[in-house]
């Protein structure tokens, strides 16, 4: 009969043999989790490290990972001082310099990953977790956002874990029990941290330094055909607004930007004056009707211009930063806000401003820079010649060449294409008369150069019009997709008038606050066809999610705790206060865990409880059980001593050291096993107590 015969796997197959989670040795496993929480807690600076840094980090832990697979030894010495030169090498070459932002947290990233290859020694390993802890820190000078601190809320949870099995050497206590304290400890924590949150206080620039990815895209001081185009196709929020009352018609919703009065023939930017300050026009704002209250929260920002509600007179309070008005009508900070910031504004959507009577300043908002856009200027000196426009005043004009966008077949698009790629000079010129497709800047700057070609003085304001339709948490949301430049010209007894060419094109634009909107991709747009409504929904919710971490924790300042301060009693509040404040209550919380740790000394810890309870109860049955002795051995000897009898006790003894020293152990011991092993041992006793006397020889 042939026997079938066994395969014997050969160490190499044994290697590449995944034994599952719960059957890997204690070492093994406890190394694996640390090296995904610091896999986790890294992933987010991927975005901000070089690909350098980021394929060294990731192939040292997939090397510290194969190496506690297969039990192999760690690399020398040497070995890690090569890589960490090269390290360091690398970031110098990428940064020239190993000091600031960019190049600390580089080599933090890379210290973090070599370290890995040290772990041989508790010690290492809790030089890996506060390491952890320290890079947790440094994601929040790129971003303090929401998802940004719920995902290092886990790996602090992840740290934790991992610190509290290194202080648990003994057995195999599984992860969710590890998990479970380190979370029962992080929430001991919490009053302490929230604490220091609400009465710390703000002082800058150390509360300034997270600039929360200092606002990737925005409003710019330079424009050119196309730009306001890419940024309108860019959802994300640029700032938030709450009105007391009824908010503004949504053709009175303009927010002011730049104002760009230079064009060197492709590019408008900031006018710098020709003439000296009395010669130059001033703001003169001039405002009537009922003001618009409101609540502005502005997101980080790449200039120092504030896209303020038009017209608002008075300057947003903005702590720490001082603003002030230009002759524009532009609000300008002292710094970019690189921080997101929040302020009360009051608005006039009927102003006028600017001089009334003509200055020789003005002449430079007619300048056009010569050869450029030939057949506009022709148009332009036709347009003057005919008799019913020859003495037109600015409005008439004005209001010609609105008509003449209105009914010249002009089309509105985000993507009309490149303009004056044959000759940049006649870029204006082949938008005008040839394929009459654009966006908001293209029909700005058309409408700038056509009024200038008239001499009347005109410029290019750019900022955001319109808002969402339906408020999200009481606020009304701006996206980067409002985007828009408008135009406007001067006209005698006046001053400067708006004129939006955009409204004459697409009005919805204007009237509805309809912006066009990018088209989606295969993806996107097969999932907003199928519900745009549960998408939308989705949306909203998450940004008044976002706005609420905005709200209450990003935007509590330095004001907000005086505010506290007073509502809490204090007349007039100060630092001394907040200090005085904070260290009463620090110290009230410190006498209370010092009383607590005086009352925990006084109280045996309950696995050594349950162990004096079993030896008690084994001595009165005359069995021998030394405080040093672990349940195993005392179990032993219950069957030597007592045979079959002692086998109940011996089990639960058993039981005892799987539950405490096990791969599945918990966090207390069982106390009805402990009532249980009590009472066989009374049982014992007791029969041994009914036992018939040795007869004795004579």
């Amino acid at each position: 009969m042939n026997r079938a015969t066994t395969h014997s796997p050969t160490a190499t197959e044994r290697r590449r043999t995944w034994p599952g989670w719960s059957h890997l040795p204690r070492e093994t496993r406890d190394t694996l989790f640390l090296l995904c929480v610091i896999g986790w807690t890294v992933l987010p600076h991927l975005w901000h490290l070089p690909l350098w840094c980021a394929a060294l980090t990731a192939i040292v832990l997939s090397w510290r990972a194969r190496l506690a697979l297969i039990g192999a030894a760690l690399p020398g010495r040497w070995v890690l001082m090569g890589v960490l030169v090269v390290a360091a090498g690398a970031t110098f070459w990428s940064y020239r310099s190993l000091l600031g932002k960019e190049p600390g947290v580089t080599m933090a990233v890379a210290l973090m990953a070599l370290k890995t290859l040290e772990l041989r020694a508790r010690r290492d390993a809790f030089v890996v977790f506060f390491l952890g802890f320290f890079l947790i820190l440094t994601h929040f000078l790129y971003s303090q956002s929401l998802l940004v601190a719920a995902a290092m809320l886990l790996s602090i949870w992840g740290l934790l874990t991992a610190l509290v099995l290194a202080h648990m050497p003994a057995g195999a206590p599984s992860l969710r029990t590890a998990a479970g304290l380190a979370g029962k400890t992080a929430l001991l924590g919490a009053p302490v941290m929230a604490l220091l949150f609400v009465l710390f206080p703000r002082v800058g620039p150390l509360w300034g330094v997270p600039q929360d990815g200092l606002a990737s895209t925005g409003l710019s001081n330079v424009m050119s055909m196309g730009t306001v185009a890419a940024l309108a196709q860019d959802d994300s929020v640029a700032l938030r607004i709450r009105f007391e009352g009824p908010p503004p018609a949504p053709q009175d919703v303009y927010f002011r930007g730049p104002v760009l009065g230079h064009f060197d023939g492709r590019d408008w930017t900031p006018l710098k004056p020709s003439f000296p300050a009395p010669m130059t026009p001033r703001a003169e704002l001039r405002v009537e009707g009922e003001p618009v209250r409101y609540e502005m929260t502005l997101e980080p920002l790449r200039l120092t211009v504030i896209p303020m509600l038009e017209a608002s007179p008075t300057a947003p309070v903005v702590e720490g930063v001082r603003v002030t008005q230009r002759d524009d009508l532009q609000w300008v900070a002292e710094r970019p806000l690189y921080e997101r910031v929040r302020f009360n504004g009051v608005a006039y959507p009927r102003f006028r401003h600017g001089p009334q009577q003509p200055l020789i300043g003005l002449q430079d908002y007619i300048d056009l820079p010569a050869g450029h856009n030939p057949r506009i200027l022709a148009w332009a000196v036709a347009m003057r010649r005919d008799p019913r426009y020859a003495q037109a005043d600015p409005g008439t004009l004005a209001q010609v060449v609105m008509s003449n966008i209105r009914t010249g077949g002009y089309g509105y698009t985000l993507t009309p294409g490149l303009y004056g790629e044959d000759d940049p000079r006649n870029a204006i010129d082949e938008f005008w008369f040839d394929r009459k497709l654009g966006f908001c800047e293209h029909y700005a700057a058309a409408f700038v150069v056509i009024m200038r070609a008239l001499d009347v003085p005109a410029r290019v304001v750019t900022g955001y019009q319109g808002l969402d339709p339906t408020p999200v948490d009481g606020y009304r949301i701006v996206r980067q997709s409002y985007a828009h430049a408008w135009a406007e010209y001067w006209q005698a007894g006046v001053g400067w008038v708006r004129a939006d060419p955009t409204s004459a094109v697409a009005p919805d634009r204007v009237l509805r606050s309809r912006p066009l909107v990018a088209t989606p991709g295969l993806m996107a747009g097969a999932l907003s066809r199928v519900n745009p409504q549960f998408f939308a929904s989705l949306r909203d919710g998450w940004e008044a999610l976002n706005n609420r971490w905005n709200q209450w924790v990003l935007s509590y300042s330095r004001g907000s705790q005086l505010a506290l301060l007073e509502r809490l009693g204090f007349s007039s509040p100060s630092w001394e206060d907040l200090v005085l404040l904070l260290a009463g209550v620090i110290g009230a919380m410190a006498m209370s865990g010092a009383g607590w740790a005086w009352w925990d000394r006084h109280h045996t810890d309950p696995w050594l409880r349950q162990m004096d309870r079993l030896r008690a109860a084994l001595q009165r049955l005359d069995v021998s059980a030394a405080e040093h002795e672990a349940p195993r051995t005392l179990a032993q000897r219950v069957r030597e001593q007592l045979g079959a009898a002692g086998e109940p006790l011996a089990v639960l003894l058993d039981r005892v050291d799987a539950q405490r020293y096990g791969r599945k152990g918990i966090a207390r011991p069982d106390g009805r096993l402990t009532r249980d092993f009590a009472a066989h041992a009374r049982r014992l006793k007791r029969l041994a107590g009914r036992a018939p006397p040795v007869p004795c020889n004579r």
